[in-house]
């Protein structure tokens, strides 16, 4: 049974930083890629990072690049997300999530609700002065 369990979420003043991680199980580490999405409050639920199954290489969303880091600890099966010089709009509730992989050398096309297939529940993360 595959399941993701994020946690680090919480209220931090804007310029802060916080990590999010991700606990993965149940399904092949090294065939799935897993990504954090995360959903405004009256928005949309959008791509944020992604992690390779192969190497380890990254992408992430442009608004993200440079202050958001992916990574991954294959022993303990968890991803983090480190988010720095957070912003007011960076408020939401962020989401891990899995799926098989498409591309074994570039992970952006897991990026996409569509093309994952387990998701966690979710870890609130606030923006606020």
């Amino acid at each position: 049974q595959v399941q993701l369990v994020e946690s680090g979420g919480g209220l931090v003043q804007p310029g802060g930083s916080l990590r999010l991680a991700c606990a993965a199980s149940g399904f092949r580490w090294d065939s799935y890629t897993i990504g954090w999405f995360r959903q405004a409050p009256g928005k949309e639920r959008e791509g944020v990072s992604c992690i390779t199954d192969t190497d380890g290489s990254t992408h992430y969303v442009d608004s993200m690049k440079g202050r958001f880091t992916m990574s991954r600890d294959n022993a303990k099966n968890i991803v983090y997300l480190q988010m720095n010089t957070l912003k007011v709009e960076d408020t939401a509730v962020y989401y891990c999530a899995t799926g098989p992989t498409l591309d074994v050398t570039n992970c952006s096309p897991n990026l996409r609700e569509k093309n994952m297939n387990y998701w966690g529940k979710g870890t609130l993360v606030t923006v606020s002065s």
